[in-house]
């Protein structure tokens, strides 16, 4: 398998209302942390996540999470 593009390393904190989103996982897309369709023909998928109710969240930016979509730290070790 193919390792992602590294978007950033640090996570992004945004202020996400409830619904469903898809969080980026190739690290191609323009729109991150969020999925725009870039990895299409590749081998990665966006990872589907839904806020249940309004709140301040750290996603994974470097895409080495193993709590993805959400910040585990990992980019510390990049």
């Amino acid at each position: 398998m193919a390792d992602p593009v590294i978007a950033q390393k640090a996570p992004y904190g945004i202020e996400l209302t409830p619904g469903d989103y898809y969080w980026c996982s190739c690290g191609k897309s323009l729109k991150q942390p969020f999925c725009d369709g870039s990895h299409k023909g590749g081998e990665f998928s966006p990872k589907k996540f839904t806020v249940e109710k309004a709140e301040k969240v750290f996603l994974c930016g470097c895409k080495m999470s193993k709590n993805a979509p959400f910040c585990d730290g990992a980019h510390k070790s990049l």
